[in-house]
């Protein structure tokens, strides 16, 4: 487990992308006596908010003088409205984030992480961007990015006419010679009052990578790559009390979705058939019968292309564009709850140039809650773990949704 500890001081965060305008938040818990001036969108006080959401990590190694990936650890978890895991802390006064994971059962440890440099703004606009594995998203989305170094050690990089890099001029990620480490940390979310006034949706991208020279048998010596990859995807934001969500009537909620991907279902066909992180940009649409209790959720989306390591062959089971859509069904339990919970009966992917797939699902979550003075807009994490022997196919999102 990577556990992670940077403390600094202020930083201005202003909107990335140049007129979209400094960034704010608010916090999770429900308003109690009096109305105060913050808001989520334009906030006042100092606020701290509790992610709803999930997180997955994969840790293993490539060798230049191998063709697969080594030595491979995956897991993730999702939490709930009540056992959150994550929180988001930001100081309108100085201008600072704080991002807080604490989720050991997907492997992902954040403690109380800083973006405090000016410079930790940043975009997809020039020569210098968000790392590896940081999904780029249309404009209007205005998605801001924060992006920092912690302990890093960063030895030279390798060039294509080296011959240690062969297969690697493909890489993605940082391809480093032996004995050279590299630790970026990337938290990127929709500027509040974008699409909703008391929720966002935000992501987290943490690459520790590392490099080492092996030898064995008397063979020439190969360079080792490390990978730690982790990747969190949830909402934040202002809680509704419980005693202001609706109790009769309906409604019907529409937002943005994201989510992050391990898909992999070559296991028996093709063992060595490399993994890759991904992620899906889309939408939902959620009903909600507050006299039944019943909610029902449909996602859509479009796949990101995989983010590639080096030495393993690039081959990809989900080509960029495909289309995701799932299901879910859920109940509405504020009391025991704290919002909704449910599961997924389907879950597939439209697979351009290949066979459509359909994920056989051996276990899903779906946790929400709902934002505003009076659940005008919801939030709400998920997972989807696919149930097929020898495939390893895990998605973790998150979406938010105003009526």
């Amino acid at each position: 487990m990577r556990t992670l500890v940077i403390l600094g001081s202020a930083t201005m965060l202003a909107a990335c992308g140049g007129d979209t305008g400094a960034q704010s938040a608010g916090s999770v818990a429900p308003p109690t006596g009096p109305a105060a001036t913050h808001s989520f969108v334009n906030p006042t006080e100092t606020k701290t908010y509790e992610g709803l959401g999930g997180v997955q990590s994969y840790d293993y190694s490539t060798r230049s003088d191998q063709g697969y990936q080594d030595g491979q650890l995956y897991a993730a978890d999702a939490n709930t409205a009540r056992s959150s895991g994550i929180s988001v802390a930001y100081n309108p006064r100085d201008a600072i984030f704080e991002l807080t994971i604490s989720q050991p059962l997907g492997n992902v440890e954040v403690a109380a992480f800083r973006f405090q440099d000016p410079q930790h703004r940043t975009d997809f606009d020039g020569a210098v961007g968000p790392q590896a594995g940081v999904p780029e998203f249309a404009a209007n989305k205005q998605i801001q990015y924060l992006q920092a170094d912690a302990a890093t050690d960063t030895g030279s990089a390798l060039s294509g006419n080296d011959p240690l890099a062969d297969g690697a001029e493909r890489s993605d990620y940082f391809v480093g010679a032996a004995g050279s480490s590299s630790t970026v940390n990337t938290l990127f979310y929709q500027k509040p009052g974008t699409t909703t006034k008391y929720v966002t949706y935000a992501g987290f991208v943490r690459n520790v990578l590392s490099a080492n020279e092996v030898s064995e048998d008397g063979a020439p010596p190969a360079l080792q790559q490390n990978y730690g990859l982790d990747r969190a995807a949830f909402v934040f934001g202002e809680r509704t009390a419980n005693g202001a969500v609706p109790k009769t009537g309906s409604a019907s909620f529409t937002g943005d979705m994201i989510a992050s991907m391990v898909f992999n279902p070559m296991g028996d066909t093709d063992p060595g058939f490399p993994s890759y992180l991904q992620w899906i940009e889309g939408s939902n649409t959620t009903s909600v019968d507050f006299a039944s209790l019943a909610v029902t959720t449909e996602l859509t989306g479009t796949v990101h292309a995989p983010t590639l390591d080096a030495y393993t062959s690039w081959a990809s089971a989900l080509p960029a564009g495909s289309r995701f859509a799932a299901s879910a069904t859920a109940t509405l339990d504020l009391i025991n709850k704290g919002g909704f919970t449910g599961s997924f009966d389907k879950a597939s992917f439209t697979r351009p140039g290949m066979d459509d797939f359909t994920v056989s699902i051996a276990g899903s979550s779906l946790d929400g809650a709902f934002f505003g003075p009076n659940g005008e807009e919801i939030g709400a994490g998920f997972r989807i773990v696919g149930g097929t022997p020898d495939e390893r196919i895990d998605i973790v999102g998150a979406f938010t949704g105003k009526k």
